[in-house]
């Protein structure tokens, strides 16, 4: 059996829509209502929050409580790369709003420096802005960037503070790692919601997209044949899923939900295919809302794909 290790990251400093930070607590509830003993089984540790800033002013409108996010995303950083390190385990995160991703991606690198990363970007948003770019100065739509390294400066919106520029400058060096991946060594699956300065990049950098159109078409184990096949030269992967990837009619307890996504059997099966990967080195899933949810089904669905993806890895190896 692989040694799995949850890492629960109870944030939601990143997020539009408060309540993503139950997302992990939501998860167990469902656990609990199958009769799983998955966190019985599991060995779990909490990154300590920050969300006191949530009831403090925002100072840094173009990046909306920066230095809480970056506090939590190098405790995450650094847990993860313990996970490696230390502990010889599997990290399975499961977190609150996608912007700690981005210290999920960092603890990979801290601790296989040497290695390349490759990234499968289950989601329905590109999480490429900067806060020289962002319509709305919230980072969970920035994490992408910070671990490539990428101000978008070409398509320039904003004027951020100085401070804002110190800590996102910080965020993108954590572990003293810049960049943290490149764009060949990044796979989007179900994006669909993006805006111009995000579309810029995605052409500019030709990165590989794999739409909801094209999963229908070809089916879940094609495309995700086609996704590591992409990653081939990557030494590791890490895949982070969105509950947001799924179609709004599921997806109703998260905070940015987005229509014409995948379904949960979709997702559940494509995880089980990734999963399969000899490179798989973490897994994280993220922006579970329970408060705009009924009957906590969101949370279930996502405790799904989770024992799937978990069942796969013990399959495996």
């Amino acid at each position: 059996m692989k040694n799995i290790k949850l890492i629960e990251v109870r944030s939601e400093l990143g997020a539009g829509t408060n309540g993503a930070s139950l997302g992990p607590d939501a998860i167990k509830i469902a656990a609990l209502d199958f009769g799983s003993l998955y966190f019985k089984k599991y060995k779990s540790t909490e990154i300590q929050n920050e969300n006191r800033l949530l009831f403090e002013p925002v100072v840094n409108y173009y990046g909306k409580r920066i230095k809480g996010i970056h506090t939590v995303t190098e405790r995450v950083a650094k847990e993860v790369e313990k996970s490696f390190k230390v502990n010889n385990a599997f990290p399975i995160v499961l977190a609150g709003d996608h912007s700690t991703a981005a210290g999920t991606i960092s603890g990979i690198r801290m601790a296989y420096p040497d290695k390349r990363l490759g990234v499968i970007w289950i989601d329905a948003h590109a999480d490429l802005h900067s806060p020289y770019t962002t319509p709305s100065g919230n980072m969970h739509g920035m994490p992408l960037a910070i671990v490539l390294g990428e101000d978008n400066i070409e398509q320039r919106v904003n004027n951020p503070i100085e401070e804002t520029i110190e800590y996102w400058d910080k965020l993108k060096n954590l572990g003293g790692i810049c960049p943290k991946i490149n764009y060949n060594e990044l796979i989007l699956i179900a994006t669909r919601d993006t805006e111009p300065q995000e579309e810029h990049l995605l052409k500019k950098n030709g990165v590989r997209i794999f739409p909801v159109s094209e999963i229908r078409r070809k089916g879940v184990e094609r495309i995700a044949i086609e996704a590591l096949n992409l990653l081939d030269k990557c030494d590791l992967i890490y895949v982070s899923f969105d509950v947001d990837a799924m179609d709004s009619s599921i997806s109703k307890g998260t905070g940015t939900p987005v229509p014409a996504g995948i379904t949960e059997k979709e997702a559940g099966s494509l995880m089980v295919y990734l999963m399969r990967s000899r490179k798989l080195c973490c897994f994280e899933i993220v922006e579970i809302n329970p408060t705009l949810d009924k009957e906590n089904l969101m949370a279930e669905n996502a405790f799904e794909i989770l024992m799937k993806a978990t069942n796969q890895l013990n399959n495996d190896f």
